[in-house]
């Protein structure tokens, strides 16, 4: 069964700003001759790492909406030069934009189910992913996209 996390995206106004992030990480990675691939670092590792490897995604939260996804490649665990124990979410640098749902905020991630996440926006409707960012933003906030 494929489960998904959902985290906010602090620091980040816009998708656009989420990208901006990653390309320039990813950049850096291929400087370094690393895999192309983006880790968000967190402190506490998730128990169902199998089901969210197998398909999942994590789920971004921006200025409180659920606005895009990233698919999940793996989970690892390991301890950070101070001792503490830290876990990687391994994800793939492209960003998917998702039709915009109201979300509260909260600390940490949460496990999120597949019948819960938002579609694609692709999958969304006509024309939905052609509009501006900001549009769909209050569209979302309205409940109408």
């Amino acid at each position: 069964m494929t489960l998904h996390l959902i985290k906010l995206c602090v620091g980040a106004d816009s998708i656009a700003d989420l990208e901006e992030w990653i390309a320039d990480r990813m950049a850096e990675r291929r400087r370094r001759g690393e895999l192309q691939r983006h880790a968000h670092v967190t402190r506490m590792t998730p128990k169902r790492a199998e089901a969210l490897v197998d398909g999942g995604s994590l789920y971004w939260v921006i200025k409180g909406l659920i606005s895009a996804r990233q698919r999940l490649l793996e989970v690892e665990p390991f301890v950070d030069a101070a001792g503490i124990g830290r876990c990687r979410l391994w994800m793939e640098p492209k960003v998917v934009a998702v039709a915009p749902r109201p979300m509260r905020a909260f600390q940490g991630w949460r496990y999120f189910a597949d019948r819960d996440a938002p579609p694609d926006l692709e999958a969304a409707g006509a024309g939905a992913a052609a509009m501006p960012e900001e549009l769909r933003r209050t569209l979302g906030e309205l409940g109408l996209l």
